[in-house]
């Protein structure tokens, strides 16, 4: 099966959906999107428009309805925390609030001094998932994309649990696009901050896989049509401050680039 880039995009004020065109890790300005009709999930039709990518400016690929994350899912990073290996996987929620784009602002909230990046793989459900066999579970992944679980560490020690620390709006940013075809047991997941890079793992070092997270999350939640799953960071997690750049690139995907401001 071919992949396809699946984006959501504004042109002259109009929000459209779109595949993007090109060789997978083309400069962006020689890529195209190509709209379609309708939801990316259904059958694909194309309007006949296409722009190129810079003329565009790209949204979250998907307003998903919920985003579930995973903690402490590489064993290297939970070390780094000074936390225990979990012995199922370590579920919580970001509000569908906290999504922005690529090239939107992450915005430091005033009351935290310790605001990290987490580098992720994330993935995106295409239909409604309920009690998944592990070896059924990809049938439920539309695709993936990158992401950044934005965490206010010193709230996260503060609170002892997860909600005000990764909730805040423009913590969770997800993109450039859904890559829908993509094996994604052995990705290499990167982030860069202002250039440096910061965090250099690899999925196949994660904990729980994919198939054990969708699973395990169907037996908990049913999982419906554009749900988010981030499923965890490696280690080498640390500071951002006004006016980083901090860069999330997963293999396979591209690059999700967010600048940082303070509010």
């Amino acid at each position: 099966m071919t992949h396809v880039r699946i984006a959501r995009f504004v042109y002259e004020g109009v929000i459209a959906w779109g595949v993007v065109e090109g060789a997978a890790g083309a400069e962006l300005d020689a890529l195209t999107v190509a709209a379609i009709k309708d939801h990316p999930m259904g059958p694909i039709e194309f309007t006949g428009d296409r722009f190129a990518l810079g003329d565009v400016r790209l949204l979250a690929p998907i307003l998903p309805s919920k985003v579930i994350a995973i903690g402490r899912n590489y064993a290297a990073h939970a070390a780094e925390l000074g936390n225990d290996v979990p012995e199922r996987p370590l579920i919580f929620l970001k509000p569908s609030t906290s999504v922005i784009g690529s090239n939107d602002l992450i915005r430091l909230p005033a009351d935290s001094n310790q605001v990290e990046h987490e580098a992720e793989l994330a993935l995106v459900i295409g239909k409604v998932a309920k009690d998944l066999p592990r070896e059924r579970a990809l049938e439920a992944v539309f695709g993936y994309t990158c992401a950044n679980d934005v965490t206010a560490r010193d709230q996260q020690r503060q609170d002892g649990q997860f909600t005000r620390a990764k909730g805040y709006d423009s913590f969770c940013p997800i993109g450039p696009w859904i890559e829908t075809v993509l094996d994604p047991a052995a990705l290499r997941v990167r982030a860069f901050v202002n250039g440096q890079l910061r965090q250099d793992g690899n999925t196949r070092d994660m904990i729980f896989d994919i198939p054990t997270i969708v699973s395990f999350m169907s037996h908990i939640m049913t999982l419906v049509p554009g749900d988010v799953i981030l499923t965890g960071t490696p280690e080498g997690v640390g500071p951002i401050v006004n006016g980083d750049i901090v860069t999330i690139a997963v293999e396979g995907i591209g690059e999700l680039v967010n600048k940082v401001q303070s509010k």
